[in-house]
């Protein structure tokens, strides 16, 4: 029998034995700091002090007599017993959330909180105005959308439901296409007053390319801003849509935007329609929340409003 083998036999033991008397709080805290990796940012989460989590965390390994985090300058990083715990804790706080479901479910309301993690185009431009409305039907609902440019985690329970750019190929996740959708060129009808129409990709030299930053690119997805930053020496480079958006609104450069969301915006015209990008949005759930009732019916409400706005998505 190998040693590896040896720690495992002896982490399990150490769960089976300790979990009728675990305190739950000193549990939860201890998944915060495992998903986060840092003790501040798990009290920051939890919204306690920092010391009290380093506190709790301690007397969870005195009571288990294992020792659980190793804590480092860069962050927290899981022991093998830690590793173990976060499996029996994680299956256990599954059940909570199902039985908790099941208890408020005598009621018809939908209550709790809900984490949506969504690119900042989906975010701002769409699910902001569509989740907010979700949140007005149902009073003891919370949503929390967090539009970043950025993936979500939902094994370290970053957030509950998250949606990418890419199809996942790996991990334990139930994922959905909710559609396809469209980006195109755009400048301020004031810019090319100012400066002149651009009909060829021999127009755009010389002029300023509103783009991403290159290093800050977390998805393949990403790649349409360099067919036009190419085509010219001169960049703005911008880490998000929104202020991506902004920038050409402003009426200083051209840049790739989403379609959908440009309409929104009268004063952008679309030019270059040869220079067309077809990409995707999917939605990611866990499999060991992904029933529970609040993020069934937000997972389900998102579905609905993004595939009945399909049309919206896109431009030919």
């Amino acid at each position: 029998m190998t040693q590896a083998h040896n720690n495992r036999q002896n982490c399990a033991s150490v769960v089976r034995k300790s979990e009728p008397s675990m305190n739950w709080d000193r549990i939860r805290i201890f998944l915060s700091v495992a998903r986060s990796g840092q003790i501040l940012a798990a009290a920051r989460r939890l919204g306690i002090n920092h010391a009290t989590v380093a506190r709790q965390l301690t007397a969870l390994e005195a009571e288990l007599g294992a020792k659980l985090v190793e804590r480092r300058t860069t962050g927290s990083v899981l022991t093998a017993a830690g590793e173990a715990l976060v499996a029996a804790a994680e299956r256990a706080e599954t059940e909570f959330l199902t039985v908790g479901d099941e208890i408020s479910g005598v009621a018809q309301e939908v209550s709790g909180t809900v984490r949506v993690g969504a690119p900042d185009g989906l975010g701002n431009y769409f699910l902001a105005g569509e989740l907010s409305g979700l949140a007005a039907l149902h009073p003891g609902l919370t949503i929390q959308l967090v539009p970043l440019p950025r993936t979500f985690s939902l094994s370290r329970r970053e957030a509950d439901l998250a949606i990418t750019l890419e199809e996942p190929r790996q991990g334990r996740l139930i994922v959905k296409k909710l559609t396809d959708y469209t980006l195109s060129v755009y400048a301020a009808e004031s810019y090319l007053t100012l400066h002149g129409p651009i009909l060829r990709d021999e127009d755009v030299r010389g002029r300023l390319v509103v783009t991403q930053v290159e290093d800050l690119v977390y998805s393949r997805a990403l790649d349409y801003g360099e067919a036009i930053a190419r085509l010219s020496d001169r960049r703005f480079e911008c880490g998000s849509v929104l202020g991506q958006m902004e920038a050409v609104r402003a009426g200083h450069g051209i840049g790739v935007l989403h379609d959908y969301a440009a309409r929104r915006f009268p004063e952008l015209v679309r030019i270059l329609p040869q220079h067309r990008f077809t990409r995707s949005y999917w939605l990611l759930s866990h499999p060991d929340t992904r029933d529970t009732r609040r993020v069934a019916e937000v997972a389900s409400f998102i579905t609905s409003r993004m595939r009945a706005s399909r049309n919206d998505f896109a431009v030919e």
